[in-house]
């Protein structure tokens, strides 16, 4: 059997049941509402994603992720319609799930094959965004503290605000989410000497952004660097392409003795790509504006593979 594994991140794009749970969005994404979103397109939508997920990391493994990131889940029952899928119910994956107060409904979660994976303990820290006196609610940070492999690891999932309103209007909110993931890693840091920590996200940045360059000047590796020197990305913002989606590990788990880092990948295949369109070449997203076309995401998910050396 292979000793070689991966790690990845998606943002899923909206994965909303058809059923109204009075979120600021939830109404959209119901029959009735403005994307007549129902049973039928939301199985599709989970089949498209358990699909993409289920191919992940099979170059050079034999299992899709041990470990994914999600982003842009509404509730816990679309996390276990996911992971019971057909595509992926054979892996054995379970879920960590946290409802935060942000007003669009989408949440971040983590899935993790239970063969290799054992939750210990799962942290939801919120971001303080005061706008004129008025708190803004966003997406929460998770720190999931876990066994893979025998090992405990540190897992921060990260959304952090987007630049919806300009990227320069925005970048503060990306700066407050940067600092308090380091708050959690200095936190570690004094409690546990020597731990392992791996930071993973949609971070609404680039490597080179201030908020996340600051992770390579603390000994953290961001392999996902490279990609952008190719200009390649996981998301198509305004035509450019950029790789918001990120995987980055201290310098512990650089060095340790069971983990051995191999390369970072952004997962592309024909069918989770635009062919046609104002968005050819990009994503395929599920909407276009109001058209269903009955895509996968807005965002390539992205993976690291890594060794595993004590098997």
């Amino acid at each position: 059997m292979s000793n070689i594994f991966s790690i990845g991140f998606y943002n899923l794009e909206n994965l909303f049941d058809p059923f109204d749970k009075d979120t600021n969005l939830d109404k959209d994404f119901t029959p009735k509402g403005k994307f007549k979103w129902d049973q039928e397109k939301y199985c599709q939508k989970i089949d498209h994603l358990s699909m993409a997920i289920s191919k992940m990391g099979l170059m050079r493994s034999n299992t899709p992720p041990v470990l994914i990131g999600v982003c842009e889940v509404e509730n816990e029952s679309c996390l276990k319609d996911l992971v019971m899928s057909v595509p992926l119910k054979n892996f054995n994956y379970g879920y960590v799930f946290h409802k935060s107060a942000d007003p669009r409904g989408i949440h971040v979660a983590l899935l993790y094959q239970k063969n290799h994976f054992k939750v210990l303990t799962c942290t939801a820290h919120s971001l303080d965004l005061k706008i004129e006196s008025k708190t803004e609610y966003t997406r929460d940070i998770l720190h999931v503290v876990g066994i893979l492999f025998g090992e405990k690891i540190h897992l921060v999932l990260n959304h952090w605000p987007s630049r919806t309103d300009g990227t320069q209007k925005t970048n503060h909110k990306r700066v407050i989410a940067s600092n308090l993931v380091q708050d959690i890693i200095h936190q570690i840091a004094q409690k546990e000497v020597g731990a392992n920590i791996l930071v993973m996200g949609d971070f609404n940045d680039d490597p080179s952004s201030e908020s996340v360059k600051v992770f390579t000047s603390k000994g953290f590796l961001n392999p996902m660097t490279d990609f952008q020197k190719q200009k390649k990305g996981s998301v198509k913002f305004k035509g450019k392409w950029i790789i918001f989606d990120q995987i980055l590990f201290n310098k512990n788990l650089q060095e340790a003795s069971w983990f051995n880092y191999l390369e970072a990948h952004i997962f592309v295949e024909p069918a989770l790509i635009q062919k046609t369109g104002r968005y050819k070449g990009s994503p395929k997203r599920t909407f276009t504006g109001n058209y269903h076309q009955g895509g996968y995401s807005d965002h390539f998910p992205v993976f690291i593979y890594f060794e595993n050396t004590s098997a």
